[in-house]
């Protein structure tokens, strides 16, 4: 992919995106820590913690709004700051004073502790109890208690303006009618940094995955207590209508009898995803510089993929002879699809269609069975169709057949 359409600078794992509302992590993280610390309660009332905390509460039965609730969405606040900052073309982000402002003009929306009702707002607030209780700028309180001891030197508390086009990729609007994108404008979070004005890349976000895991795994302390890591990822909330679950800061989810913790974000221009398997200690991290898409089933696809190369399943055993990865590249499969890849796998091939809605269903493994042809391994283990390779007369494979059709392979 491009990180700017217009200069053509392609994404590479070292660029850097907005990551919308995976802010919220590290901002879980700084509450947890001061918790860890003795310095704050999860069960701690907001009023006692924030400063000049003057939200009406509506409901006059309403338990009492905590920091719990406020990491679990389940506070009852209104989603937002009442300023429309989500409106283009200009996306007029408040800073800290004008939120402190309005806090006194808005209302709950519901009882505390009765649904689940996503809150930036919420994580804003939690923004400002960690700069209260640790006596630094939120900023700063971030940079060196969470980034600098992780070394994840390429992740910020704002987007940098002086990269923005280079390293920091351009963000683009949804696609319209016409197939185009429209790039949007630079934005900074502003006074809502704690729940979307973060920036990172793929290989900071997989070292905050790889931190996480290691925590787990080894117990004690790193940053955080491995305790306080474990009660992040458990279900700490549940809707009454038993479909959304969050902990302390994450989405959490049952998926073939293991938790699955995520987190999305979605900001003007950006679309980014991050979920982890900690039990296969598999993380999936997807970051899209458009609005319109959905990183997470992409996310999803490629854990799918990953638990399949784990699968030890069958293998086959090519004479020493055959080269499988003579086979190997991008076969042409227009009109019908975009592209069929074809890599070695376990002792075969494997064929992918691209792009995949589902890369699992369309991951196809194929078994040598002599020359230049294969043969597909069924679900049952037992062979099906063909896969005919066909060389050029300087020996190199240039067209693959299957069911009596062929298709070119790309340069």
């Amino acid at each position: 992919g491009l990180a700017d359409l217009l200069q053509k600078v392609p994404a590479r794992p070292d660029t850097l995106y907005s990551i919308c509302s995976i802010s919220k992590l590290f901002t879980a993280v700084a509450i947890l820590q001061l918790c860890d610390a003795g310095r704050l309660r999860l069960d701690d009332r907001i009023e006692d913690v924030v400063p000049g905390y003057n939200l009406t509460q509506a409901y006059a039965d309403s338990g009492p709004i905590t920091v719990r609730s406020l990491l679990t969405h389940s506070s009852g606040l209104p989603r937002e700051s009442d300023y429309p900052y989500w409106t283009g073309p200009d996306f007029p982000f408040p800073d800290r004073t004008a939120i402190r402002a309005k806090l006194g003009e808005q209302k709950t929306l519901y009882p505390a502790s009765t649904y689940h009702q996503y809150s930036n707002l919420g994580l804003t607030l939690l923004g400002e109890i960690v700069a209260a209780r640790s006596g630094q700028p939120f900023e700063r309180y971030i940079e060196d208690n969470i980034l600098k001891p992780l070394r994840l030197t390429q992740t910020r508390t704002e987007l940098p303006a002086t990269l923005r086009g280079g390293q920091l990729a351009t963000g683009y609007g949804a696609r319209k009618r016409d197939g185009s994108r429209e790039p949007q404008p630079f934005f900074q979070a502003r006074g809502s940094a704690a729940a979307f004005g973060f920036s990172s890349t793929v290989e900071d976000l997989g070292r905050f995955a790889s931190w996480q895991f290691r925590l787990l795994a080894r117990g004690g302390t790193e940053i955080l207590r491995a305790a306080s890591l474990r009660e992040m990822h458990r279900v700490q909330w549940l809707d009454p209508d038993w479909k959304r679950a969050w902990g302390l800061g994450f989405a959490v989810r049952e998926e073939s009898n293991r938790t699955i913790v995520s987190h999305g974000g979605s900001c003007p221009g950006y679309r980014t995803h991050l979920e982890l398997d900690p039990k296969d200690e598999v993380a999936a991290i997807v970051m899209i510089n458009a609005s319109g898409a959905a990183p997470d089933k992409l996310a999803g696809g490629m854990r799918a993929l990953l638990k399949k190369a784990r699968d030890p399943g069958p293998k086959s055993k090519p004479p020493a002879s055959v080269d499988l990865n003579a086979y190997a590249g991008r076969y042409d499969n227009q009109p019908w699809w975009g592209e069929t890849a074809v890599v070695p796998w376990k002792g075969g091939l494997v064929t992918l269609a691209l792009p995949s809605v589902d890369p699992k269903e369309d991951f196809t493994l194929w078994q040598h069975v002599q020359g230049d042809t294969f043969r597909r391994v069924r679900s049952d283990e037992a062979l099906g169709e063909e896969l005919r390779f066909e060389r050029d007369n300087t020996g190199r494979v240039a067209r693959v057949w299957r069911h009596s059709n062929y298709s070119n392979r790309l340069p």
